[in-house]
């Protein structure tokens, strides 16, 4: 079971960016009308056996901060997207069905253990 921590702030992607240079962050973009992005969520929610907590954005809500995220981490917008921050940078992101734990896990695997 993943525990979501909400984005909803550009102070809160502060911190999240700030934190990332102790522990790697995880940002899901969540559009909650869109199937593909709610297949996602439930890829991720179904493989997690990861021990970072993710930062959930619900991009109806709070579109601007995906702009934010945009123009701070250098990553094109997607919807849904997973985004790995570490050391104040985006190291790995997805889009839809490109989605998942285990690539997420691997990724994390590579940058925290070289």
């Amino acid at each position: 079971m993943i525990n979501w921590k909400k984005l909803d702030s550009t102070k809160t992607l502060d911190n999240i960016i700030e934190d990332s240079f102790n522990e790697p962050q995880v940002i899901f973009k969540h559009s909650t009308t869109c199937p593909i992005s709610g297949m996602a969520k439930r890829r991720l929610e179904g493989g997690w056996n990861i021990e970072l907590s993710p930062y959930y954005l619900d991009l109806l809500s709070y579109r601007s901060l995906s702009s934010a995220i945009e123009d701070r981490l250098s990553v094109r917008h997607e919807s849904p997207q997973i985004i790995l921050i570490k050391d104040g940078k985006a190291v790995y992101d997805e889009s839809h069905l490109d989605i998942s734990a285990s690539s997420l896990q691997e990724s994390l695997d590579t940058f925290i253990n070289g």
